[in-house]
């Protein structure tokens, strides 16, 4: 088994982008991250770098789908990125969503950890099997059934989070998956809001299931944002790993500037 990587990371109708995409793999694992970044009058590009750099570095020194090493990931991100808040100005309220999904091609396996409201999906034949719960306000009125996710999609506070690295003594919720069976054609795509939040999770599937190959699946992501999207939109940034048989090597290739 085998992973193609793909993305896009644009930064929409804002002045500059706050997401990151990050990406680690050898010859048994790979790791693919996404980070949106908030807060600090531009200091959130800065968190997100943080939580890219803290986050990679610990993947590469010890790589696994253990839970509890997942969970350590970003327990020891958020302190980093804490640690730079010291510095003050616009770093003094930076935080951070994160989502990071570790493949194990040789056993077959994926799981993911998040904080926030970056996404984690996994498709199996066209059809969603699996996702993360966001930490926000409106989640919680899902949850608890007021609302559906369509309307939690659009509601006017869905940018209320209730958990994102920056948070001081470590006051962070986590959420770390099993590790989850996967074979030959299923995708995990990883997103921030402002890729789910335009489309919604029925789009997404149904622009997969109408996708034949990874390239064509985020081309037509980025294409339906720009159509879909309300003037000054969001940062967006989508990755996909689209596992296969071939022997090809694993590389992330990017899409647009």
């Amino acid at each position: 088994m085998d992973v193609e990587i793909v993305f896009v990371s644009k930064q929409g109708g804002r002045s500059y982008n706050e997401d990151v995409f990050g990406q680690w793999s050898n010859d048994r694992f790979v790791a693919c991250l996404v980070a949106d970044g908030a807060g600090g009058h531009g200091g959130g590009d800065v968190a997100a770098d943080i939580a890219r750099t803290s986050v990679l570095e610990a993947v590469a020194a010890a790589p696994g789908l253990n839970p509890g090493r997942l969970r350590h990931l970003l327990e020891q991100a958020n302190r980093d990125v804490v640690a730079r808040q010291a510095e003050g100005g616009r770093l003094a309220d930076m935080r951070s969503t994160v989502v990071v999904a570790l493949l194990d091609l040789e056993v077959g396996e994926v799981a993911w950890v998040h904080a926030g409201d970056s996404r984690a999906y996994l498709f199996r034949d066209g059809e969603q099997v699996a996702r993360t719960t966001d930490h926000s306000l409106v989640q919680q009125l899902v949850n608890g059934g007021m609302i559906d996710e369509e309307r939690a999609r659009l509601h006017p506070q869905r940018n209320l989070l209730l958990s994102a690295l920056g948070a001081p003594d470590g006051d962070v919720e986590i959420d770390v998956s099993r590790p989850m069976p996967v074979r030959v054609g299923d995708v995990v795509l990883l997103c921030s809001d402002g890729v789910w939040e335009v489309l919604g999770d029925q789009r997404l599937g149904e622009i997969l299931r109408a996708s034949l190959d990874p390239h064509q699946l985020i081309a037509r992501i980025d294409t339906e944002i720009s159509l879909r999207a309300a003037p000054g939109y969001d940062n967006y940034t989508a990755v996909v790993m689209w596992l296969h048989s071939d022997e090809e090597t694993t590389q992330p290739l990017p899409l647009g500037p």
